[in-house]
């Protein structure tokens, strides 16, 4: 490819990777709680898919600095979204895992994630689905694979 070709290329991928993350980042916020950030929502998602959990494993799984999880921690502490229990061999370390309440709250805004998504996706067809979620997953395997060997 000429370098031309190459830069309106990056040009249109910065371009729409922006648009559709903000778009999308709003319209989630629109589903999920107003009592609840985006990143308190992944977090619960999350918690919600492993069952329980740590702040180092949070930190790591969500790339950020144990503090940024620390804050969204206590915030889901303190609106009794989450339990912290500390692990009777290691006194250390605390295992983070939903209350019922943070369970229920998780389950409803699922229920209008999945719909707003779905809403989306039906309007492609099931080839263009598969293909969109291959070349995603390709770009997440390069970024992943690119990210390890800089670190």
């Amino acid at each position: 490819m000429c370098d031309k070709s190459i830069k309106d290329l990056v040009d249109h991928y910065i371009h729409v990777s922006f648009s559709v993350n903000k778009i999308a980042e709003g319209m989630i916020k629109e589903e999920i709680s107003s009592d609840l950030t985006n990143d308190q929502h992944y977090t619960l998602r999350y918690i919600n898919k492993v069952g329980t959990c740590t702040s180092s494993e949070l930190a790591e799984v969500f790339d950020v600095k144990k503090s940024a999880i620390t804050a969204i921690i206590t915030r889901l502490w303190e609106k009794g979204l989450i339990l912290r229990t500390r692990d009777e061999n290691d006194r250390r370390l605390v295992h983070l895992s939903l209350t019922e309440e943070g369970d229920e709250l998780f389950r409803k805004t699922e229920e209008r994630i999945q719909a707003l998504v779905g809403s989306f996706i039906e309007k492609f067809d099931q080839d263009e689905i598969v293909q969109f979620l291959k070349t995603y997953d390709k770009l997440n395997e390069i970024l992943t694979d690119r990210k390890s060997r800089v670190e």
